[in-house]
């Protein structure tokens, strides 16, 4: 890796993470770094230009949700500190790949980085996704009871990840696409997603 960029990345990049949602925290950036990494190295791409695409992805929750992608992107083309590692041109693909890395972008990644990042950002396992559904959704919205909180929950899981959802996975041989059939299979039974939602919600829920 290129000396410095590690530093640098995890004492001013990472921390940021710290003050998120529930869903956007440190772990997640990390999770989303070490798949994009991995998939960088299997199709022979810059593993630090991956790295950093990751590590900035979700900043730009700092502006809100809704815009963050954007935000993101801005935040890199705006960091002085990565011309010590990287040419304008790079870090014009870096910004690019983390405006499109959203999950609900109205359009295609405009280069491989972007659908690395994606790809990274969508790493399935069903019981870490409804955890992060259920985090976000008590964070961003404490006035909703426990069971319109069940609701919500569901109506996001159908809407990404359910048969006609916007979801897209971007390589043919992720294994995002068996860990996707198993997701869709507990959004299926509303009795399994009740017992996961109980076991993750906050009992605060409860006098609400």
């Amino acid at each position: 890796m290129r000396e410095g960029l590690r530093e640098y990345v995890e004492a001013e990049v990472l921390p940021r993470y710290d003050e998120f949602d529930g869903a956007h925290r440190r772990d997640h950036a990390e999770m989303v770094i070490a798949q994009s990494v991995e998939i960088a190295r299997r199709y022979g791409l810059d593993e630090d230009m991956a790295y950093a695409i990751a590590a900035y992805h979700d900043t730009g929750m700092c502006g809100g949700r809704e815009t963050h992608h954007l935000t993101s992107g801005r935040i890199v083309r705006e960091d002085g500190r990565l011309r010590e590692w990287f040419g304008e041109e790079e870090i014009e693909v870096m910004a690019q790949a983390v405006e499109d890395h959203r999950a609900s972008s109205d359009h295609e990644p405009r280069s491989i980085y972007g659908r690395v990042v994606a790809e990274a950002d969508r790493f399935i396992d069903a019981d870490t996704i409804i955890r992060r559904t259920v985090q976000y959704g008590h964070d961003h919205y404490p006035e909703l009871s426990r069971e319109e909180q069940f609701v919500r929950m569901v109506e996001h899981l159908r809407k990404k990840y359910y048969y006609g959802g916007y979801l897209k996975l971007w390589f043919e041989d992720s294994p995002n696409a068996s860990r996707l059939e198993a997701l869709r299979a507990v959004i299926a039974d509303e009795g399994l997603l009740r017992r996961k939602f109980e076991e993750i919600i906050s009992p605060a829920c409860d006098r609400r």
